[in-house]
């Protein structure tokens, strides 16, 4: 049987093609999304507002692993969104040797003003052989890390938690040395189908919070939330995991905002970060407020660092699963992992 299994670039999809059907439920039903953030759009320093500025310009991917990978990829049924979606960062990410999974469907149970990702009441059943699947390909690709992401699935009674370590079990069979962080949802902030996903031994547990706590509302579906989503990335803290974040820029928040949102992420002893900014992916999608320079994301850095993340990874065209950070991780894990003396 061919793989079923969606493979897609980044955390919340920014530039995914295609309106929201007419049928989606919540924030983004029929009748278009609401009125637009009141947010004020003068210009201040670090930002522009208008057209998208040139460092948002990226080059074409290209490369023998990108190739390899892109047709791997094709001859094994996979759908590839990282294409589709025109991903900024497709070309590294795949020339890397990382690649990202989405599973549970390509439907989601939630209406987030940002993404572009289809949404339904009552999505199709998740593919039982989709852990197959996602094995055979990450042994096919010959891929060092691998980033397992999904859709919310609110209509599961575990809301896709078992896929996740089905997912998770299968590929350390088949691919026992490539990493696998995991993108998960927020399960409502249920900690208990959090263990049962953490049960799999995931390398890296990620979860985003998405934006900065004053605009959870209006960016996030209203079934996501600061206190669910920090609920879910402190329990798997204290059970021990490497934690991952991100966080959109560009939604009218101050550079003061996201940095105090920095701060309660690391109080949260958070390990790893990533800054980006958004883009809006289609003209029913949230307003892009501005475009922050990139010297506003090298200060948040520098400054992240200087907290005491372990990585962050920020910059204009930088998603939660792109590449820099991933080598990162990766290395750091293998170091970790490591015999005293050892080369990782």
């Amino acid at each position: 049987m061919r793989p079923t299994a969606r493979l897609r670039c980044g955390p919340y999809n920014p530039q995914t093609l295609g309106a929201v059907p007419a049928g989606a439920t919540g924030s983004t039903a029929t009748g278009g999304c609401p009125a637009p953030i009141e947010v004020s759009t003068r210009a201040r320093e670090g930002v522009v507002v208008g057209g998208r500025p040139e460092w948002l310009k990226v080059r074409m991917p290209g490369g023998d692993r990108y190739t390899r990978i892109k047709g791997r990829a094709r001859e094994l049924g996979l759908h590839t969104v990282c294409e589709e979606a025109h991903c900024p960062n497709v070309g590294e990410c795949w020339g890397g040797g990382t690649a990202t999974f989405m599973v549970l469907g390509d439907t989601c149970t939630r209406g987030c003003r940002f993404c572009a990702v289809e949404t339904a009441r009552n999505p199709a059943p998740p593919d039982a052989a989709e852990p197959a699947n996602i094995a055979n390909a990450i042994a096919e690709m010959e891929l060092d890390y691998v980033v397992v992401t999904s859709v919310n699935r609110d209509d599961l009674p575990d809301q896709g938690a078992g896929h996740f370590a089905a997912c998770i079990r299968a590929s350390r069979e088949r691919s026992p040395r490539t990493m696998v962080e995991v993108l998960i949802p927020d399960f409502r902030g249920r900690t208990d189908l959090l263990d049962a996903l953490l049960e799999a031994r995931p390398d890296v547990l990620a979860h985003n919070v998405e934006t900065i706590p004053r605009l959870q509302v209006p960016v996030r579906d209203p079934r996501a939330n600061w206190e669910q989503s920090t609920r879910i990335l402190t329990h798997a803290k204290h059970r021990g995991f490497l934690t991952k974040t991100s966080i959109q820029v560009g939604h009218g928040e101050s550079a003061d905002e996201v940095l105090d949102t920095m701060r309660l992420l690391r109080e949260l002893n958070v390990d790893f970060l990533t800054v980006g900014q958004y883009l809006r992916p289609t003209t029913n999608h949230l307003d892009v407020k501005e475009y922050v320079h990139p010297d506003v994301f090298a200060r948040y850095a520098e400054e992240g660092r200087a907290m005491g993340f372990r990585y962050v990874a920020s910059g204009p065209l930088v998603r939660s699963s792109y590449k820099a950070g991933e080598y990162f991780i990766r290395d750091f894990l293998r170091a970790r992992s490591a015999p005293p003396g050892a080369e990782a």
